[in-house]
């Protein structure tokens, strides 16, 4: 009899695997130990699919636009694709908003609420601030309480946590320019250096769509060897991808073993870890389950794309368990192309529709952004009106553009969108320890909405087998 385990189950299995050796590991005293031998692995794993992302985004879009010919079905294709992307990414906003303000999960009582809302307008009076909501607590606060408040902000400023968040608030500081920022980004300087920097994948497609429209203007006698080049060498680095993909099991176990060895020393913190941020967490996943189940079916059945519900998932599965375990639509790329071709999806679409939604289109992080905002708010007793969350949908849909397609980048677009709506960016120390966890399943939806998309697309061209 020949059993054969289908890859996403070994991958899923690894994953479970990983998280019993990781409690196993913390019950004995291991961490160390699987820190050192094992998490390197899930790295290494990483690493290839991210060498492997950048050229085979290259390759892929010059050959695929190459191969379209036609330069008015690319530029309908386009506009079709970045109009679906926009318009997932605000429905997911919304979607987050909505279940952020039904559930609130982060209304607290009591002392704790006096001092987190200490916390806000001190922080507020420090940085010369408006209070978003008028009111002020501060000025009828017991004195002692607000002493004690000013001491523990002192010492958390001195922390180890707190000076790591403050240099990536550097970071956020310097994507907060003028509205056509993203444009400028967009072309690049140097493309070496952008061939060399994941965070640049942008300034890549810019560079392969350009090249690929010249490529397709010229005679195709001219320019025969030339696409035979990028033709031959996007099947290489797909190949790389199926071969990388054999070892994916052992590596996710690896990576998913590394991961919970970092956040805790035993299972007693693991439990209080997820128990601290249980409700916040609830509320995220249940937005991102809303996406996946009935947002996305939903789309496919509007715009009549003959793929069963089940079929659709079923053949998404490795890359969504890959996302899962990589927190990366930009290393999961090459196998998130692989399941939608086999989803019957043209070449030239998926190579075109994909590369562009790792980049631009982020649905998970949009939502758990909206979360994220109006959870610290509530943490911290200040009330958002309806106008300010509407203003966080804009910013988080335009924040959501430029984060890079690698892990926490959207703790760092996080805080964009908190310092934008004039709350403390900091605040996200809160949320920190949870952050890795949360972001596994947002990568998910951002490489599913992806997928949905290029599907779409793919109906409407004609080109969906």
């Amino acid at each position: 009899m020949n059993f054969k385990i289908a890859l996403h189950w070994k991958i899923l299995i690894a994953m479970l695997l990983g998280v019993i050796w990781a409690l196993i590991s913390g019950q004995f005293g291991w961490n160390k130990w699987t820190i050192d031998w094992i998490d390197p692995f899930g790295k290494i794993f990483i690493n290839c699919l991210k060498f492997i992302a950048i050229p085979l985004v290259l390759f892929s879009i010059v050959s695929g636009v190459a191969s379209l010919g036609n330069i008015q079905q690319l530029g309908r294709i386009g506009i079709k694709t970045l109009l679906l992307y926009l318009a997932t990414t605000v429905f997911a906003v919304s979607t987050g908003l909505l279940i952020v303000n039904l559930l609130k999960p982060g209304k607290v009582d009591g002392e704790t609420l006096n001092k987190n809302r200490l916390r806000y307008e001190l922080w507020v009076e420090e940085n010369g601030f408006s209070i978003k909501d008028g009111e002020h607590y501060l000025q009828k606060a017991d004195s002692n309480l607000i002493a004690e408040v000013t001491k523990q902000m002192n010492a958390e400023q001195q922390s180890d946590t707190y000076q790591q968040l403050a240099s990536k608030k550097e970071q956020a500081k310097q994507v907060q320019t003028g509205p056509l920022q993203p444009l400028v980004d967009m072309v690049p300087e140097n493309l070496v250096l952008s061939l060399t920097d994941s965070r640049l994948m942008l300034q890549v497609i810019f560079f392969a769509l350009f090249f690929g429209i010249s490529l397709s203007l010229l005679p195709k006698e001219k320019v025969a060897t030339v696409s035979q080049f990028f033709e031959g060498m996007n099947e290489v680095f797909v190949k790389m991808v199926n071969i990388v993909m054999q070892g994916a099991p052992f590596f996710v176990f690896c990576l998913m073993a590394g991961v919970l060895a970092k956040v805790a020393n035993s299972p007693k913190e693991i439990g209080q870890l997820f128990a601290s941020l249980g409700y916040y967490a609830l509320a995220v996943v249940a937005g991102l389950f809303l996406m996946l189940t009935l947002v996305y079916p939903l789309m496919l059945k509007m715009f009549r794309v003959p793929i069963a519900y089940k079929t659709f998932f079923q053949k998404l599965s490795p890359a969504q368990f890959l996302a899962f375990s990589t927190s990366s639509s930009a290393a999961t790329l090459p196998v998130t192309i692989k399941c939608v071709e086999d989803l019957g999806v043209s070449k030239k679409v998926s190579d075109f529709v994909l590369p562009i939604g790792a980049t631009v289109n982020m649905d998970g992080t949009s939502l758990y952004q909206a979360v994220a905002v109006i959870f610290l708010a509530q943490f911290h007793g200040v009330d958002l009106s309806i106008q300010q969350q509407l203003g966080i949908v804009a910013t988080t849909t335009l924040a959501s553009i430029g984060a890079a397609a690698v892990p926490s980048a959207g703790l760092i677009m996080l805080m964009f969108v908190l310092s934008s709506v004039e709350l403390n960016p900091l605040w996200i120390v809160i949320i920190y320890p949870i952050d890795r966890l949360l972001d596994m399943c947002r990568t998910v939806v951002n490489i599913t909405s992806d997928a949905t998309v290029a599907a779409i697309i793919a109906k409407g061209e004609g080109e969906l087998k």
